[in-house]
């Protein structure tokens, strides 16, 4: 194993990150908040740490081949969630090291979970590195290395593949025309919905964060009612826009937007459908039931099964009232996700389009047994390692959702609270089911243990478990 191509990443990653405190760290000082010490300490040690190893592991060294990969891929996020609850440990928030870690890793992997209340009063800085943690890990805390490090001398879109579940094929010849343009894009984004947050009532500071938060599709906000603090629709369209931008392939825009026919449309028709359908059976089963007028009803039921299925986690409201078949379907479209090659988790569009497929086909073989059936994606027949790969994801997603479950009642939570806890956190959405975890509630109050293991679960559905559990083979430490 080569360490040293690994840990000189790792530290110029830290001195990355140390850049951004100083944004925080400015927030606070024009407030005069004593909290601006605490960023400006914290960027100044991790900078001073990232230029140290910088230096140590510094000179001539190997490209990372795939097991230096793997390992350098969890690193990073393990490095960077400490590194982001360095400030929220260290500040006047008088949180434990376990709640900081967990909030940072709910940033960092865009979960949204919170431990923290009274959001309307706390400090600038403190919301700011909340809303700068989920738009950094939006876009991919490793894509960023790769563009802004070329020092890694490594096939970008090796890492990319782990890091999200883009299907990299080099469309551009290399990885970096590529990161220029996702991240022009990703920029692009913020900016107008910023803009469009502006326009419909927002101060600058709640446009700022809330556009970071929407795009990255995070969902963390600066107030305790998230966007059930605003007033009218417009607020709301906008991030249901914007959260469905953020939440359809990168590639597919990008190619969209230079004029070009991309592919990929399958898993966003499917996408499209199941928004349409969830979005119309809330809208009339609670037609008659809630006291609004039907436009209003309409845009809180869309704006709710977006925020869930894209895995956003903004509430305009706690719909776990709102009767036990609202609940069932939100709980299902926890499960669900956004597109393959977007800042969404869950369990992506494209590999439940390749499962109806998968059974499509098995159906059909077994009426026509004698006639060659397989699965096809967007009219192209699907390769066999795809299909092996997407069962075998299925199956750990399965199992990895029901063991951290099980794990939890361990600690003596409810089954609803354990295994809603579960599927938010693998999922990276936020809030869960039930009167602990849902929409008006937090984390603060579970078992530190249960915390650690959260945040574990939270990164593993970032890596999309496995380049998280090859880690723990004994194969990865042992082969050559």
């Amino acid at each position: 194993m080569n360490y040293r191509a690994v840990a000189l990443p790792i530290g110029r990653l830290l001195i990355l990150i140390a850049v951004f405190m100083l944004i925080p760290a400015s927030a606070d000082l024009v407030a005069h908040n004593p909290d601006w010490i605490v960023f400006s300490v914290s960027a100044l040690v991790l900078g001073c740490i990232g230029a140290l190893t910088t230096a140590a592991f510094a000179g001539h060294a190997p490209g990372l081949r795939r097991r230096e990969t793997f390992l350098f891929v969890n690193a990073a996020w393990a490095t960077f969630c400490v590194a982001g609850a360095l400030p929220l440990y260290s500040s006047g928030l008088g949180i434990s090291f376990t709640d900081a870690f967990f909030e940072a890793a709910s940033g960092l992997t865009t979960t949204g979970s919170t431990i923290l209340t009274g959001l309307d009063h706390l400090p600038p800085g403190i919301l700011l590195w909340r809303s700068l943690l989920q738009w950094i890990g939006g876009i991919g805390i490793i894509v960023v290395g790769i563009w802004l490090l070329p020092g890694l001398r490594v096939g970008g879109s090796h890492l990319f593949a782990l890091e999200s579940s883009e299907n990299t094929t080099k469309p551009y010849g290399r990885i970096e025309p590529f990161l220029i343009r996702l991240l022009t894009l990703y920029g692009g984004l913020t900016l107008i919905c910023t803009l469009l947050y502006l326009i419909c009532g927002m101060s600058v500071f709640q446009a700022i964060n809330h556009a970071m938060t929407t795009v990255s599709t995070g969902g963390y906000s600066t107030s305790d009612n998230s966007f059930g603090q605003f007033e009218g629709t417009s607020v709301y369209w906008v991030a249901i826009v914007f959260m469905l931008c953020s939440s359809i392939p990168f590639l597919f825009l990008i190619r969209s937007l230079e004029g070009k026919h991309p592919d990929d449309r399958q898993q966003i028709l499917l996408f499209g459908a199941i928004i349409t359908i969830a979005s119309f059976a809330i809208f009339l089963s609670q037609r008659w039931l809630q006291h609004d007028t039907p436009f209003h009803l309409f845009t809180i039921s869309v704006f709710d099964v977006v925020s869930v299925i894209t895995t956003t986690g903004y509430a305009a409201g706690d719909y776990l009232e709102w009767g036990t078949l609202v609940v069932a379907i939100f709980f299902l479209l926890t499960f669900l996700g956004g597109c393959s090659g977007s800042t969404s988790g869950g369990f992506k569009m494209f590999r439940v389009a390749l499962l109806l497929s998968i059974i499509r086909a098995l159906l059909r073989r077994m009426m026509y047994p004698n006639r060659i059936l397989q699965p096809h994606y967007d009219s192209k027949p699907v390769n066999p390692s795809v299909i092996e790969g997407v069962l075998v994801f299925a199956v750990l997603y399965a199992g990895t959702f029901a063991a951290f479950g099980l794990a939890y009642t361990c600690f003596g939570l409810d089954l609803l609270t354990a295994f809603s806890g579960s599927i938010t956190a693998l999922a990276n959405v936020g809030p869960g089911v039930g009167s602990i975890i849902g929409p008006s509630g937090t984390f603060e109050s579970l078992p530190d243990g249960v915390k650690w293991l959260l945040a574990i679960q939270m990164i593993l559905g970032r890596l999309e478990i496995i380049a998280g559990l090859v880690i723990l083979t004994p194969d990865f430490w042992t082969g050559n």
